[in-house]
């Protein structure tokens, strides 16, 4: 499905957010706002109505995983090697570990559940934000970074006319197709 992208440039933050107040009431939600500062207004605006990140779930699976790798190593070398933990040994019965040493297996549980998880955080940002972007976006001005704001908007061809009368509507200084 082919797409265009209109950009409008904006000098001031209230007309930006009316834009994007616009844009969102008529059902425009592929949006890439650019702002050379932080604006909570605008932040409002584009995280309304947004799902809960997935990365949550990189999380968790990577802190399972931890506790699960933990456990399994801890009480794997306290077999092997006869390790006393707790001043008693480890004892295996059929279809259970018991044992009062168990215990002191939960600390590295819980050192390798935060590790797992923090590093599992870390790749599921990385792959959810789609990074490294080694190529620049082909809506970017140099112009964002200093004084004004750009809202590319990623529509069907045969609504580009709507979405250019939308931002002129709007405030915005320029409107061009991308």
């Amino acid at each position: 499905m082919a797409t265009e992208t209109i950009l409008g440039v904006f000098a001031h933050v209230d007309t930006t957010v009316r834009a994007l107040e616009e844009l969102r009431a008529r059902g425009y939600h592929d949006l890439t706002v650019y702002t050379p500062l932080p604006v909570h207004e605008i932040e409002e605006v584009l995280e309304r109505d947004r799902p809960v990140s997935r990365v949550r779930l990189f999380t968790l699976i990577g802190g399972l995983a931890g506790i699960a790798s933990a456990f399994l190593l801890t009480i794997w070398s306290s077999l092997v090697w006869g390790q006393v933990t707790g001043g008693k040994y480890l004892q295996l019965v059929p279809g259970a570990i018991v044992g009062s040493s168990l215990p002191p297996f939960f600390i590295i549980a819980f050192e390798l559940m935060v590790l797992f998880g923090g590093l599992a955080t870390i790749i599921g940002m990385v792959v959810l934000g789609r990074l490294p972007r080694l190529s620049p976006s082909p809506t970017f001005d140099p112009r964002f970074t200093n004084d004004r704001f750009g809202v590319a908007v990623h529509c069907a061809p045969e609504r580009a006319g709507a979405v250019h009368e939308l931002l002129r509507a709007a405030g915005a200084e320029e409107v061009k197709s991308r």
